[in-house]
């Protein structure tokens, strides 16, 4: 399937996160430095996680159908919806999902906080695995419990979890959940199945809930296989929460629709008595539509966008090594999210950040979000056309140049 991912599409006006507001201090603010009215001198948003390519034609043309009708009263979902759902992930994750396991919510970090807050006391704990997604330290946090970091070791270019120290840290009496990120934020690791089936056994063993964010788990690199948490057998079904959502698959993150997968109905009825005294919304008209659409005829676009993500990788990796040694690609296998090393510059993380926002005028995730071990790393989002990766790419080069 051709579709033209080399294209800039102009986002200015749409009220895009990414490109027309900045994060100061954990609040957007408004701003135009990435605007195209300051041509060469625009700052290039490469930080939110969401791409910048046009959704599937099937869900664009779903959604003017759905507009046309031109009434959106409160929806919820069908048959068709949750044949769509589960029909994917039998045919992408070889996971068979029965309908009554799914609890929708807008978005998997508000189920994460249902979670939190649902699932533990004040001064429990919360076991995560940094560097990683920043919003597990909000939730946790937020709702009166601790962040216990399980640290990845980092070694030989890649990651791997320390799974004698998770031991240890879920033998604690305090310790409730762990939220595991998989495939894994932001460096793009997709855990294999002996590496899950530990920290299942460990979790089970100490009464820890797995709490396992999947959102990434169709965004995998050619040739790399995903398992999803709850497959690994009954004992890891009967002990999870599984978050899934298309937002990231087929970049529909402000149709806000998530489904939770909850395999143990003890866990999944406490899960809705938490979600109910939430009062989230319910579903978006368009976020059904959109999900049903994608996850019947999405497939071809996404396997197309996987592999041009791929290629941007591989034009990162090929162009450090002949341009900038100094930095190191952790190659990923899974997101269209890419974390690269930058210590050897020496810099500390105010100085590396100006670097990369006010020199090169390069907007990304700096890796100190994501935990003290990130500190020295950058996110960079490649689900980006390559002649704009390829900017990027020049622009890091000629500000360590002018160091």
């Amino acid at each position: 399937m051709y579709v033209d991912f080399d294209s800039e599409i102009d986002r200015e006006g749409t009220n895009s996160i990414k490109w027309e507001y900045h994060n100061h201090g954990g609040v957007s603010q408004p701003w135009d430095r990435a605007s195209r009215r300051h041509g060469a001198d625009r700052t290039l948003a490469m930080w939110v996680a969401d791409m910048d390519f046009r959704c599937p034609e099937p869900v664009i043309q779903a959604l003017r159908d759905r507009v046309e009708h031109g009434i959106f009263g409160y929806s919820n979902k069908t048959d068709s919806y949750f044949e769509a759902v589960t029909g994917w992930f039998a045919r992408r994750q070889d996971w068979r999902i029965e309908r009554d396991w799914i609890v929708s919510v807008p978005g998997v970090v508000p189920a994460l906080n249902v979670v939190v807050r649902g699932f533990t006391q004040p001064g429990d704990r919360v076991i995560v695995q940094r560097p990683v997604y920043y919003p597990f330290f909000r939730v946790t946090n937020n709702n009166g419990a601790e962040v216990v970091s399980n640290g990845l070791v980092f070694e030989n270019g890649s990651y791997r979890m320390d799974l004698e120290d998770l031991e240890r840290k879920a033998a604690d009496p305090k310790a409730k959940l762990l939220i595991l990120c998989s495939p894994h934020n932001p460096m793009g690791k997709v855990w294999g199945a002996d590496e899950l089936r530990a920290v299942a056994e460990i979790c089970a063993r100490h009464g820890v809930l797995v709490v396992a964010d999947e959102i990434h788990g169709d965004l995998l690199h050619p040739g790399v296989r995903f398992t999803p948490f709850a497959t690994l057998g009954e004992a890891a079904a009967n002990n999870c929460i599984v978050c899934t959502a298309p937002s990231k698959t087929f970049n529909l993150a402000g149709l806000h629709t998530s489904n939770i997968v909850i395999p143990n109905k003890a866990i999944r009825e406490r899960y809705q008595q938490a979600l109910a005294a939430q009062s989230l919304p319910g579903m978006s008209p368009f976020g059904i539509v959109a999900t049903e659409a994608a996850y019947r005829e999405g497939e071809p676009w996404l396997d197309a966008v996987m592999q041009y993500v791929a290629g941007n990788a591989r034009r990162m990796t090929e162009f450090f090594a002949a341009e900038l040694p100094q930095f190191q690609v952790i190659q990923p296998e899974g997101t269209y999210l890419l974390w690269f090393d930058c210590r050897s510059l020496g810099l500390d993380q105010d100085a590396l950040e100006d670097l990369m926002l006010n020199k090169a005028k390069i907007y990304f995730d700096e890796g100190y979000i994501f935990g003290p071990e990130g500190a020295g790393f950058e996110r960079i989002n490649i689900a980006c056309p390559r002649p704009l990766l390829d900017e990027a790419l020049v622009r890091m080069r000629d500000a360590v140049r002018a160091l």
